[in-house]
């Protein structure tokens, strides 16, 4: 297949997107497949402006001068080429090859649904809503989708004016690096590295400040079980800097010398957080499919997530499951407390009982291998490419 990737821009700063262009592209190239990633590049977004204005040059280059870009370049493209869109947020480009074999992969509509005022946690501007009507406007115009989870698949057809084309769901596949370890060795490894002792073990979570990350509500539980129980484990927050609000928070809890924001943590230390860790907290409000659950589990991590899909349609029986967090404050206390309980009841798990959760989670995540995601991506790519005929210079669907 002759195949062409549209990626993100880089110069916003996005990371996951990027990688998981990265991993398409890849995937593909070592099956024998010919690709090309196409990305708009910074022109105005270089000009010496405020930091205000940053954002609206770059969409300048993103929707203005990159469309003009790909009008010329895929004049010279065979016609049996696949345009493959790594996010439905790339929408506005979709209309530059509707006529064309393409696909769209689809992560998370919270954005959309936020801009909606679907989700009271994530309240949206006028310009953000104005945004996410033109992304919406351009994956409209697309036929053919691929989803990461049920629950994505859920909304992007409840997005979608009409039935689509083509519509299947493909789970992430989980790195190679992600396996079962020796906690000791993870935790001494750790200590050495962040200069914490941690060879009694501790709590982590994974994840940005991404609103639906929920890490306010990870430290809440945390500060519920150590007021609740006399144990003195500490908790790693790993990912970006805290903001404001939470770095006020950590240092507002009779407990902040417990509490650790690890920042540039490498791939290969996150598998080592997941490996000595009692506990992975992820108490996610909304996920598009819930990437460190996976991960946790393939390390042999011990997982507590959110009842809700994605976050259930990923962990299956293998996780032990709290509700969501809910916005009024006085009943978010009362989750708090309920986390404590369930992360105590962890830890009082027999060694017997804690293996069997172990095991369920190793057995779990089978489901979720790159290998496996990579062959239902190239057979969906290619069932794709099957109901487009080149008979003439123009070519219609099947």
């Amino acid at each position: 297949m002759r195949i062409v990737i549209f990626c993100h821009p880089s110069f916003p700063g996005s990371q996951s997107m990027p990688r998981y262009a990265h991993w398409l592209a890849s995937g593909m190239q070592a099956r024998g497949h010919e690709v090309e990633s196409w990305q708009p590049k910074p022109f105005f977004y270089t000009l010496p402006v405020p930091e205000a204005l940053k954002k609206w040059l770059g969409y300048i280059d993103q929707y203005i001068l990159f469309p003009i870009q790909v009008r010329q370049r895929i004049k010279g493209l065979p016609k049996q080429t696949l345009f493959v869109f790594a996010d439905q947020a790339l929408g506005p480009w979709v209309p530059l090859v509707a006529d064309r074999p393409h696909v769209i992969h689809c992560h998370d509509f919270l954005a959309q649904r936020s801009a909606l005022g679907e989700i009271p946690e994530n309240q949206t501007g006028w310009t953000g809503k104005l945004y996410q009507a033109y992304i919406r406007r351009g994956y409209r115009k697309g036929r053919n989708f691929i989803s990461v989870s049920n629950k994505t698949q859920g909304d992007l057809h409840q997005f979608l004016k009409a039935s689509p084309a083509f519509s299947a769901v493909i789970y992430n596949g989980v790195n190679l690096n992600y396996t079962p370890g020796q906690a000791a060795e993870s935790r001494s490894v750790l200590s050495a590295r962040f200069g914490i002792d941690l060879s009694s073990g501790y709590l982590v979570h994974v994840g940005g400040n991404q609103w639906y990350k929920n890490r306010k509500g990870v430290l809440e539980m945390y500060d519920a079980w150590r007021k609740a129980y006399s144990q003195s484990i500490p908790l790693l927050m790993i990912g970006e800097e805290p903001t404001p609000e939470l770095s006020e928070l950590a240092q507002t809890s009779a407990f902040q010398k417990d509490i650790h924001f690890l920042t540039g943590v490498d791939d290969q230390h996150v598998v080592h957080a997941y490996r000595g860790a009692q506990v992975f907290l992820f108490p996610s409000l909304a996920e598009g499919f819930g990437w460190p659950i996976a991960e946790a589990m393939a390390c042999g991590c011990r997982v507590m997530t959110t009842s809700e899909a994605p976050m259930t349609e990923v962990a299956g029986t293998a996780a032990t499951l709290l509700r969501r967090r809910p916005l009024d404050e006085l009943d978010s206390q009362l989750w708090a407390d309920e986390g404590a309980v369930r992360i105590q009841q962890i830890l009082n798990e027999t060694a017997e009982k804690r293996r069997e959760w172990i095991d369920g989670g190793l057995t779990n995540i089978k489901r979720f291998t790159i290998e496996n995601a990579t062959d239902q991506l190239e057979d969906a790519y290619q069932k794709i490419l099957g109901t487009y005929h080149f008979a003439s210079q123009t070519h219609t669907l099947v």
